[in-house]
């Protein structure tokens, strides 16, 4: 019982710095984006920057509600004392989960590293996609456990731009790598951490 407090405090910790942060950023302090969309360079497809910023924001704006639903849900008390409040909790994930997949698909052929990160990018989303439709395939089971389970991989994936940032600032910054070819690393890199993160911490709270 300890352990899951600890972990649940930390990741509570963890996602109101980094919802604070994104919408800080995106909405107050760099708005256009410009830092971000100095790194796209040689791009196949035009840009255009009204849309694409239109477009970040609402995925920025649903990745936050994502991970704070997605988070709530995780409470015992959220669920053992309203069931109706959990599941409605529930969908509003699973449809921002579903809007910041569709933003995501739209953001892909523009990303920076080109179209192998763009590859990347479209593999993380159908694995997320996989991953949550699963655990509401679970839960309509009546396989409570196992929907528990395949919420904490899907929940992982919340921290897909967290993970992506900070493996590119490693190879970037770190190890000298171009910031093009840091961020492609990162992308890949992202999706085997998100993958056996939540593997490890589900075997680490499984009973002795």
């Amino acid at each position: 019982m300890k352990k899951r407090k600890w972990l649940y405090g930390a990741l509570a910790g963890v996602s109101f710095i980094f919802i604070v942060y994104a919408l800080a950023d995106n909405f107050i302090f760099d708005p256009e984006a410009k830092q971000f969309l100095s790194h796209k360079t040689g791009l196949r497809r035009e840009l255009k920057p009204a849309v694409w910023l239109n477009v970040m924001r609402i995925h920025v704006a649903l990745a936050c509600i994502a991970m704070a639903t997605g988070l709530i849900n995780f409470l015992k008390r959220v669920r053992d004392r309203s069931i109706l409040v959990h599941r409605i909790n529930g969908y509003v994930y699973l449809i921002s989960v579903l809007v910041v997949v569709l933003t995501s698909g739209y953001m892909a052929p523009y990303a920076t590293g080109g179209k192998i990160a763009s590859i990347g990018f479209n593999a993380i989303n159908m694995i997320w996609l996989i991953i949550t439709a699963t655990a509401l395939v679970q839960i309509k089971k009546k396989r409570i456990q196992a929907h528990r389970n395949w919420m904490v991989r899907s929940y992982a994936f919340c921290f897909t731009n967290l993970s992506i940032h900070l493996v590119t600032g490693l190879f970037h910054q770190g190890f000298g790598f171009q910031y093009v070819t840091g961020y492609t690393i990162g992308v890949y890199g992202t999706i085997a951490l998100l993958l056996a993160i939540p593997e490890a911490i589900l075997r680490k709270l499984e009973p002795a």
